[in-house]
């Protein structure tokens, strides 16, 4: 050692010193946070499928009750108006975090046989469940938000004519039910729901304007 070196500043070395030490307890405490997080992550993501099922039971079990009533509400309409024994069944499951409903119809002696609802009975089928679908959904919408109106137009397009009424009339009693006010658009002749709504208007040709809307009921 070179006896005429300076000799080092003892306070610098102190001061960096206490600065390495304060470094160095920041890094100890910023590992121990970090283990803590690390903790708590591993924790959750042991809990999460546990909550994700928890939640899928819960979801099941809520709209399950739901979807029970809507069932045999579909049921019963698909036997007054087809005057045929069909059921209306629900599959449910939960992907993506989500709950997924699938109808299907099928006969009452063969469950195995699942009819088309898109295409049974000539579209008719779709025709009654869509409408009861859409009631539904309509009633569960805030009622200060949404007005409980809805317009089907021509929603009796693929029914015989001898189904027309009872079809109405099976519009009429859910809708009472539900307290929603709906609006029919129809080809058929208005004696085929003359006796299941409140108001009828007719569109008449006019030579002037062109159509005109004439109250009959």
């Amino acid at each position: 050692m070179d006896a005429n070196a300076p000799l080092p500043d003892l306070d610098a070395l102190e001061r960096r010193l206490h600065l390495l030490e304060a470094q160095a307890q920041t890094r100890v405490d910023e590992h121990h946070r970090l283990r803590e997080e690390a903790v708590s992550v591993r924790e959750f993501l042991d809990l999460a499928p546990k909550a994700r099922d928890t939640l899928e039971e819960l979801a099941t079990a809520l709209f399950g009750k739901i979807l029970d009533e809507i069932e045999a509400n579909l049921t019963h309409a698909i036997r007054e108006i087809l005057g045929q024994d069909r059921v209306v069944s629900t599959l449910r499951e939960v992907r993506n975090n989500r709950l997924q409903i699938h109808f299907q119809i099928h006969n009452q002696g063969n469950e195995d046989e699942i009819e088309d609802i898109l295409t049974g009975q000539g579209g008719s089928v779709c025709n009654i469940l869509s409408v009861g679908l859409r009631l539904v959904a309509l009633s569960q919408l805030p009622a200060e938000r949404h007005r409980p109106f809805l317009v089907l137009d021509e929603q009796d397009c693929w029914l015989k004519p001898s189904l027309v009424p009872r079809f109405m009339q099976i519009i009429r009693e859910i809708a009472h039910r539900l307290d929603v006010q709906v609006l029919v658009i129809s080809h058929h002749p208005m004696d085929s729901f003359s006796h299941s709504v409140d108001r009828i208007f007719q569109l008449k040709p006019d030579r002037e304007l062109g159509a005109r809307v004439e109250r009959v009921k």
